[in-house]
This record gives C-alpha cells, sequence and structure tokens, in this order.
C-alpha cells in the first residue's frame, strides 16, 4: 500500500492507459459501443466523434477533404487536450509510453554507452516532415508507419506482427537514442507539445519548499522542463513538453509540486506580472 500511495499517479497512469484499450478492445471485440475506432478516429458511444488532431492535419495536407465529423472530432480532441495539458495524451493514453518508461528504467540501472545524441528538438522537424511527406504522397504519411497506431490496433484488434514495436521501441530507446523515440522523434508528441504550451492544467511550483535536492529532476522523461530558475518566476512548469506523468509530485517530499490551473486563466497572474 505504501508503494501505491508513493507511486499513485503512475498507478493512475497505467489504469488509465489500460482502461482505454480496455474500452477499444470491447468495442471491436465484442461490440460494445462505449468506444469504438482507433486512436486517429473513434467514437464515444457510437455517437460523439474524437480524432487525432494531427492525423487531420495530414489528410488536409494531402489535399483531400475531411468530413464535418471528423473535423468537428479533432476540434473536441484539441480542447481538451488544451484543458488537461497537450502531452497528457503521452503519460495517460498513448499504448507506447510504459514501453518507453520502461525503457528509461533499463538506463537509469545499466547506463548504456554509446547513444546518438539527437537533440529533443528534431521531433517538431519530424512533425513537419510529417506533413510534408503527406503532401507529396498523398496519403497521411505518420499514420501509416506510427508505432503508436501500429501497438494500439495489434492490442484491440488482435496480436500480430505489429507487436514487434515493443522490442523496436525499447533497442531505440536503450541502444540508439540518447533521449529515445518519445524525447527525440515522435511527431505527435511534438503536436501535443505545442498544445501544451497554452494549456490550463499544469504542475504549479512552490519555490519556498523547494530544497533543490534534483529528484524531480532525476526522474521526469523531459527534465529541461524543470529549469529552477524559469520555475521560481513562472511559479509552474510551463513548457509544452512536460507530459504532466506528475512523476515530480511524486517524488517531492517537501511538496514543492501540485496540479493546478496555469496563473492568468484563473485570475491569478504569474509571478513576473505581479513584480
Amino acid at each position: 500500500m505504501s508503494w501505491i500511495l508513493a507511486h499513485r499517479y503512475l498507478v493512475l497512469r497505467r489504469l488509465s492507459q489500460a482502461g482505454i484499450l480496455l474500452l477499444f478492445w470491447l468495442g471491436a471485440q465484442m461490440h460494445m459501443g462505449w468506444l469504438t475506432g482507433n486512436l486517429s478516429s473513434s467514437r464515444v458511444l457510437r455517437t460523439l466523434p474524437l480524432s487525432d488532431p494531427y492525423a487531420a492535419l495530414q489528410v488536409l495536407a494531402t489535399g483531400h477533404p475531411i468530413t464535418s465529423t471528423v473535423l468537428l472530432g479533432a476540434v473536441l480532441v484539441a480542447v481538451f487536450y488544451w484543458m488537461v495539458g497537450g502531452r497528457s495524451f503521452c503519460s495517460w493514453v498513448c499504448p507506447v509510453n510504459p514501453v518507453a518508461d520502461l525503457g528509461r528504467v533499463i538506463k537509469r540501472r545499466f547506463r548504456p554507452q554509446g547513444q546518438l545524441p539527437l537533440e529533443r528538438q528534431a521531433r517538431y522537424g519530424f512533425m513537419l516532415l510529417g506533413l510534408v511527406l503527406s503532401g507529396i504522397l498523398g496519403v497521411a504519411a505518420f499514420e501509416w508507419i506510427s508505432p503508436i497506431g501500429m501497438l494500439h490496433r495489434e492490442v484491440i484488434f488482435g496480436a500480430g506482427l505489429g507487436l514487434l514495436v515493443i522490442p523496436w521501441i525499447l533497442l531505440l530507446d536503450v541502444f540508439v537514442l540518447r533521449h529515445g523515440w518519445c524525447g527525440s522523434l515522435c511527431p505527435l508528441g511534438a503536436f501535443y507539445a505545442l498544445i501544451g504550451q497554452i494549456s490550463l492544467l499544469r504542475p504549479a511550483f512552490a519555490a519556498e519548499r523547494c530544497d533543490r535536492c534534483g529528484d524531480c529532476v532525476r526522474v521526469c522523461p523531459e527534465p529541461q522542463v524543470l529549469h529552477f530558475d524559469r520555475l521560481d518566476v513562472m511559479g509552474f512548469v510551463g513548457a509544452g513538453e512536460c507530459t504532466n506523468c506528475a512523476r515530480c509530485i511524486e517524488v517531492c517530499t517537501r511538496d514543492a509540486f501540485s496540479f493546478d490551473v496555469r496563473p492568468g486563466y484563473s485570475g491569478v497572474e504569474t509571478a513576473t506580472t505581479e513584480s
């Protein structure tokens, strides 16, 4: 029980990821209509449309029209992640996230050397590349090769060769790239990071409680977002790359972090404005 309390957000994230997969599986295999389709395009209760906004942009880039239903679904999903934090998708929904987390655990334990130091900003280039290739090829380019889509479809529609995504991601994260698939390559994570720049729900930071022990930085999948000088001024984690995984909240023994509404949206001014 003490371990569960100490890792409460990790447990909740795994339950969220498994629960969403289960709902999709029930929709596909048992024909239950709570959640049908896949992460690119789905319906809740066979009525409310949900669409991946980045997938919709890829379709638009091809020059093909999209239906009003797909457009509505993309807007609904974008608004949802604007509210809860753009890259909350990465830590609370994406089926690749547990694999990436396992890769980080392996790297911390065995400390392999020689990975390519591909910058984290590279993912934004791959995001734009996905749109450009979609326009050139006439198909939604990233959707064809997305390990997220492959793994999701294999789980809900039947295990097959798509499950090879799991060892591929692990090998890439542990031995090839310093920051792994999620940290350097994933265009979908880059897209949601853009939404995260203005999202409402963020980890708030109480500077007076922090003793700079660095535990939060060591467990954060995107440690560059925990720049203490910037946190002191802003009073919250403002970087869009933050996944709202809450690992910083869990490990902080001084309760310096907590979830809150971004200052400005709730009528609270930032420390910069107040000064």
